[in-house]
């Protein structure tokens, strides 16, 4: 019953998500997607803590998983958001 119940409130979270996120303005999109990377970090945490408590192969591979995974969102958001944010920079300093 509770994995019913993490489901809907998994469900229920991406489409409140998805309503906030459309009616943000394009320029917030940057910071709020830096805000994502802080919480991705909070994920890649989590995720290392399990892989530490995990108890056998099957449960250590999926910690694995999970960890890798968050670090490869992690980091490639950071890379996004460096990019973006390179495209805001003026380029006066070039001539």
């Amino acid at each position: 019953m509770e994995g019913f119940i993490a489901i809907y409130i998994f469900i229920l979270a991406g489409f409140v998500g998805y309503e906030v996120i459309s009616k943000v303005p394009v320029i917030l999109h940057t910071p709020l997607m830096s805000g994502s990377n802080f919480v991705h970090g909070i994920v890649l945490v989590g995720a290392m803590v399990v892989l530490g408590q995990a108890e056998g192969f099957s449960e250590q591979l999926v910690g694995f998983i999970a960890v890798v995974l968050a670090a490869g969102n992690a980091v490639g958001g950071y890379v996004v958001t460096e990019r973006m944010l390179e495209m805001f920079k003026s380029s006066k300093g070039d001539k």
